[in-house]
């Protein structure tokens, strides 16, 4: 920059260095201002124009030529004339004053929430949205994604529940061709076991093994491992029941497909005369009033609130509402004592367990006097599995249920239980269940709402003896990050909860420990494609 004075210092000329046209003329009038103020003015102009050209230019490149008042170039130009480059500790608080005043606000009723991030951009620049709108559009775009993510999973859920309740096809054809088989097959008819073994069926030198279920596939499972694992197989009974729609098709998977050198036998539970309604009058009301039928078998969201709970709560009810929890069958297990009379110690085994180890030992634990041997879910590795209380099970805000139970009292597992027999038929404790059944149903089910476990927590109180954690492994059929090594090293692994190994939904990772047991080269499983891919 150059500065050019007339010889009679009349006018003063300031042009580019690089000989471009003149940028500024300035006339002085001799008799208004002195040399020296006009010698003072031009080195200050000297001084300031080369940074006035440049953040001119950092302004237009910026886009501050958009601002539509002196205030907001202002707040451009303010802080660099200043020197105070860095303004993003003022922005940032700003945004943070916008978000407060946002997230007590309302919503506008007007506002068009994008569906993508995509679109949040194109609508940003088409029509350049002020700091609070944008905030706004903010929070309805995440209220929005955050009620589909819920409601998706409060779906999926219900799915999953419809899907465990229901039967797959493969198995019911299964029983299906059973039963037919056994209608039609002399040999699918024949004596289980021989007349010959029957005198076995109450030899307490053996051991007793008793399952109740009316999956046949399961059952044949659960029978086969056991055998397979055992170091002495010649040495189990299987007492296996199930209901009389199931009978015929159970009978005939276990006579042609008999588990030598075990002895199986299959009744249904329409065969045992000591199951009249006069000794289980609570499980007929169970079966039959419609209010409890309805509970189980009715709409299961339906007068729920969801937004009131959470998936996981929301699960646990669904869980609590299966069908089975009013099946005879399920119920089952509290009256061993008289349905075996002649029985003094048995191992009962629910139809989704797999045995990988000889449990011939069982029977020389030690129970001490006490009824049920039993691993305790209080305490253990996995703590969403073995954390189980009996808060997790009771509603403590109901008088009967605060003032006889302590919340805090450890869980136990069903699922493979031994039973005394023997010391059972000393206690009250199939009286105490019926009691307790009793008035649940009256409080219409406010007591607890999850199956058989509670009531049995209560009848076996102070008659439960704890065995090792390592002989009942729980949870595979609702934790999916359940540690597979010790998966192989437990005696009995449980597919507790939804995911079944034989339903689409079973844990892909967890399913071959219970699928190295079914008999793929069968020709029932084999026509009835069976857990087909």
């Amino acid at each position: 920059m150059q500065l050019h004075f007339s010889p009679s210092m009349r006018s003063l000329t300031i042009s580019s260095s690089n000989g471009f046209s003149a940028l500024m003329k300035i006339k002085v009038a001799a008799r208004h201002i002195s040399y020296r103020t006009l010698f003072h003015t031009i080195l200050i102009l000297a001084f300031l124009l080369p940074f006035v050209f440049i953040l001119t230019a950092l302004v237009t490149l910026e886009g501050v030529n958009k601002c539509s008042s002196f205030d907001c170039l202002g707040r451009r130009l303010g802080p660099r004339l200043l020197g105070r480059v860095d303004d993003s500790g003022r922005l940032v608080r700003d945004f943070y004053k916008i978000l407060n005043e946002v997230k007590t606000g309302e919503i506008p009723p007007d506002l068009n929430l994008p569906d993508s991030f995509d679109q949040l951009v194109a609508d940003m620049k088409n029509n350049q949205y002020d700091a609070n709108t944008f905030a706004f559009m903010l929070r309805g775009m995440m209220e929005k994604f955050e009620r589909e993510i819920r409601e998706s999973k409060f779906a999926e859920l219900m799915n999953k529940h419809f899907a465990a309740s229901s039967i797959p096809k493969g198995i019911h054809c299964l029983s299906l061709r059973l039963t037919d088989e056994y209608s039609s097959n002399a040999h699918a008819r024949k004596q289980l076991p021989p007349p010959e073994l029957l005198p076995l069926l109450s030899d307490n030198s053996y051991h007793h093994f008793i399952l109740s279920t009316d999956n046949i596939l399961a059952a044949s499972v659960v029978v086969t491992s056991t055998v397979q694992s055992s170091l002495n197989p010649e040495k189990i009974v299987f007492h296996v029941i199930t209901d009389k729609k199931t009978y015929a098709g159970m009978h005939s998977w276990f006579a042609l497909n008999p588990a030598n050198p075990a002895i199986v036998e299959v009744k249904g539970v329409h065969q045992f005369e000591w199951l009249t309604r006069e000794n289980i009058p609570v499980l007929e009301a169970v079966e039959n009033q419609n209010g409890i039928r309805n509970y189980y078998h009715g709409n299961h969201v339906a007068g729920a609130n969801l937004s009131d709970t959470n998936p996981r709560k929301f699960a646990s009810k669904l869980q609590a509402r299966s069908p089975k929890y009013i099946s005879l069958l399920n119920h089952l297990r509290i009256y061993l004592p008289e349905l075996f009379p002649n029985l003094d110690k048995v191992v009962f085994l629910d139809d989704d367990v797999v045995i990988q180890r000889d449990l011939s030992p069982l029977w020389e634990i030690d129970l001490q006097g006490k009824v049920n041997g039993a691993v305790e879910t209080c305490r253990g590795d996995d703590e969403w599995v073995m954390s189980k209380h009996f808060r997790n099970y009771f509603n403590f805000s109901h008088p009967l249920i605060a003032k006889n139970l302590d919340p805090d009292e450890c869980a136990w597992a069903y699922g493979m239980n031994i039973f005394d027999l023997r010391a059972w038929r000393k206690t009250n404790i199939r009286e105490t269940y019926h009691s307790w059944l009793r008035e649940n149903l009256k409080s219409n089910l406010t007591m607890w709402k999850l199956g058989t476990l509670p009531p049995a927590l209560i009848a076996f109180k102070g008659h439960v003896h704890p065995i090792d954690p390592s002989w009942h492994m729980l949870g595979l059929g609702y934790q999916n990050n359940t540690n597979v090594e010790h998966v192989k090293k437990a005696a009995v692994i449980h597919y507790n909860g939804q995911s079944k190994p034989w339903l689409q939904i079973g844990f892909e990772h967890l399913r071959p420990f219970w699928t190295k047991y079914v008999n793929y080269s069968n020709d029932f499983v084999r026509n009835c494609h069976i857990l087909e891919s």
